[in-house]
């Protein structure tokens, strides 16, 4: 007994180890959700302690809190947010999958901060009395979705995404010189500048950033106020709008009360909606990775037209064969962001009546996925894309070999005349312009001109 304390909540007595912060319930979703090794996000947790500092602080200015109590909460909820007690899972070790409305996570960080503020202030402070003032599960747990997403999407996510894509850009500037084989099915195609490659991708990432913002502005409104299904029942009629004047002051963004807080309780499709569009993020992210894996192909065996840095041993058997790692680790992320974004689906369309029962696995499949992409677009920015070598022989030669260049000559031969030069370039494998002077009227001259490769990507953009 000398490592345990008893602690009471409304259900009785509970054992709680000695040293811990926490206190009851939080010990009752310990004992009853013994399911994963997942615990809730960091990020989640600071966001959490974000709202019960700002919500003292509105108690405070509503003369809802004694100052002295509203000082410690503010302090205590700092030292979380500082990352004071990050070291281990000591103090937040509730498991994501929990009880669907957030409840004992809520419960967690209340039991965590009245401990440490009844410290600061010498007095005893009440998580739920104190702490939970004005608030219920019911409004909390949608707000940290909202805000702790909000918060990595500006900090981490958006600014990765644009590092991205400037690296590409200045990539494809460099790239101007180079002419490639293009590629449809896998098949040998029209030419195209290995710039236009990369602009591509470049497209595909600023359709996905223009969507994420998008997405970010429906995050800013939150159901902070709403406390139990919406209804307002025991917050203060202005505690909604000057929270949120305080948060937005604290953070930066411009977090608004929504007109429809029940909404906001009873479904995620905010959530949804932007892990959909984390994931055509992550569609994007799989198509350049798996790019560059085949135009690093080979060395000898693949098309080798590129070739992207050594980073370290391919093999634990075959001496010097070397691996593309990054895209492969980026690959991974993005079919993780994709199976996250249809784990979100399932829970958003788990409102029952008025409040959405799998909030924790939303906050925790939402903040991996932004975490996910945000580390692995500056990998591959990094490590990838900005200082891989172009191998200008290989694109030549295949290009000189190419039977789909014979498609400039169209207007002037026809289609069928072309075909048949294509099929016997191809099978005597012979350069398209040796064959199309053996078969036209065309001079060499002429042919040079019109088989430019240069010339025949000057369409695009």
């Amino acid at each position: 007994m000398d490592d345990f304390r008893i602690e009471k909540d409304s259900m009785g007595d509970v054992k709680v180890a000695k040293d811990a912060l926490y206190g009851a319930q939080t010990q009752r979703a310990i004992d009853n959700f013994k399911i994963s090794d997942l615990m809730m996000p960091r990020a989640f947790i600071r966001s959490m302690a974000l709202i019960k500092q700002v919500s003292a602080q509105t108690n405070l200015d509503l003369q809802l809190l004694a100052p002295n109590i509203a000082k410690a909460i503010i302090d205590a909820s700092q030292d979380i947010i500082d990352g004071q007690y990050d070291a281990s899972d000591a103090h937040f070790p509730v498991d994501v999958f929990q009880t669907g409305s957030g409840t004992s996570s809520n419960m967690n960080v209340n039991e965590v901060i009245a401990a440490v503020a009844s410290q600061h202030a010498n007095c005893p402070i009440h998580p739920n009395d104190h702490v939970n003032m004005s608030q219920s599960s019911n409004d909390v747990i949608p707000t940290a979705i909202h805000m702790s997403a909000a918060i990595a999407i500006s900090d981490d996510l958006l600014p990765a995404l644009t590092h991205l894509d400037a690296c590409i850009m200045s990539k494809a500037d460099s790239l101007k010189a180079y002419i490639k084989t293009g590629r449809t099915h896998l098949m040998d195609a029209m030419p195209v500048g290995l710039n236009q490659s990369l602009l591509s991708w470049s497209g595909q990432l600023q359709h996905a950033k223009r969507m994420i913002e998008l997405g970010v502005n429906e995050l800013l409104m939150l159901a902070q106020g709403g406390t139990a299904v919406g209804t307002g029942v025991n917050a203060h009629v202005d505690f909604a709008p000057v929270f949120s004047q305080l948060l937005a002051k604290k953070t930066g963004l411009d977090f608004t009360p929504s007109a429809n807080k029940f909404s906001l309780m009873a479904s995620q499709d905010v959530a949804v909606n932007v892990s959909g569009n984390l994931k055509t993020l992550a569609v994007a992210l799989m198509k350049i990775a798996n790019d560059l894996r085949w135009m690093n192909s080979g060395p000898l065996a693949g098309l080798g037209e590129i070739s992207l840095t050594a980073l370290q041993p391919g093999s634990s058997i075959m001496p010097g064969k070397v691996n593309p790692v990054i895209p492969e680790s980026v690959a991974m992320v993005a079919a993780q962001v994709i199976g996250n974004d249809t784990s979100i689906t399932i829970g958003g369309q788990s409102g029952n009546f008025e409040l959405n029962v799998m909030l924790p696995m939303i906050a925790y499949n939402l903040l991996q996925s932004i975490g996910l992409l945000s580390n692995s677009m500056r990998a591959l920015a990094d490590k990838a894309i900005v200082d891989f070598t172009v191998n200008n022989d290989k694109l030549n030669e295949q290009l000189s070999k190419n039977p789909i260049l014979v498609t400039a000559l169209n207007p002037i031969i026809g289609y069928q005349k072309a075909a048949h030069i294509a099929k016997k370039a191809y099978a005597e494998k012979r350069a398209i312009i040796d064959v199309a002077e053996e078969e036209t009227t065309l001079s060499r001259a002429e042919l040079l001109v019109l088989l430019d490769p240069k010339k025949l990507t000057l369409g695009g953009i």
